[in-house]
């Protein structure tokens, strides 16, 4: 599978995994510390990013096996592995399979009941058709702390504190990506994310106590799909903790991953 991907640093091998309308840029606010001490692969996604889509529907399966491909291809079968919201779906998924790498996973989504994916497509859809009508004005927005608060108060603790940069293309992608809809129907309406009682490599979930789009007491559900997992919290954080606590999440990430 040949995905766009940037590479950085040297050392062992950490593979990036950015969520739902994101793309390797997700990680900018903590790509260049990770890279100081491993060899550093983010990747986009097919459908976001710079990846084309895939010629099926992008299913959490059908792009879990993207990026399988995208392993295998690039000798990384054994590369240890973080992921943020759909990417850290998909990279537990990938423990579950088998992979023997460890597995960093920040508030991954397929840990919630009906009521709470209900939420989940109520808060956040009417949230990418706003975005997508405001395109044209992205990166004044994005310039704005005022604004920054207001359209991603669901996502971050601390909005207003974001690079305006790391906001723009995280809209960007919102509001561009070809896969955008059809991965939010199939977070929606597909099936949960499974379990596994033992994987070959450490799971770590890390879990923002401000998430306001999987939330926090989603947490343990998924620490118990996973019983070998260790829950590390993340306070005043949202969604992304990597944006609200750059330095926590990669002091985390590299502990995770020695």
């Amino acid at each position: 599978m040949n995905m766009n991907h940037i590479r950085r640093g040297s050392g062992a091998a950490l593979v990036l995994v950015h969520g739902l309308g994101g793309s390797s840029r997700s990680w900018s606010p903590v790509i260049d510390d990770l890279a100081t001490e491993r060899e550093v692969i983010a990747v986009d996604l097919p459908g976001f990013g710079d990846t084309p889509p895939l010629a099926s529907s992008p299913t959490i399966a059908a792009l879990t096996d993207a990026l399988r491909s995208f392993l295998d291809e690039h000798d990384l079968a054994e590369a240890n592995l973080v992921g943020s919201s759909m990417g850290a779906r998909m990279v537990l998924e990938l423990a579950r399979r088998g992979h023997k790498g460890n597995v960093v996973a920040l508030d991954p989504g397929g840990f919630w009941n009906d009521r709470e994916v209900r939420y989940f497509q109520l808060t956040l859809g009417p949230s990418i058709r706003l975005v997508r009508a405001l395109a044209p004005v992205i990166d004044q927005l994005a310039a704005n702390p005022i604004a920054r608060t207001a359209l991603l108060g669901q996502i971050s603790a601390r909005p207003w504190a974001l690079p305006a940069n790391a906001v723009a293309n995280e809209l960007r992608g919102f509001a561009t990506s070809p896969s955008m809809d059809d991965a939010f129907h199939e977070l929606v309406n597909g099936p949960r994310q499974e379990g596994a009682s033992t994987t070959p490599g450490s799971v770590v979930i890390g879990w923002g106590r401000r998430d306001g789009v999987t939330l926090p007491r989603q947490a343990k559900r998924a620490q118990r799909a996973f019983p070998g997992s260790r829950l590390e919290w993340f306070d005043s954080c949202g969604h992304f903790p990597h944006w609200d606590a750059p330095q926590a999440a990669t002091r985390l990430i590299l502990q995770s991953t020695a």
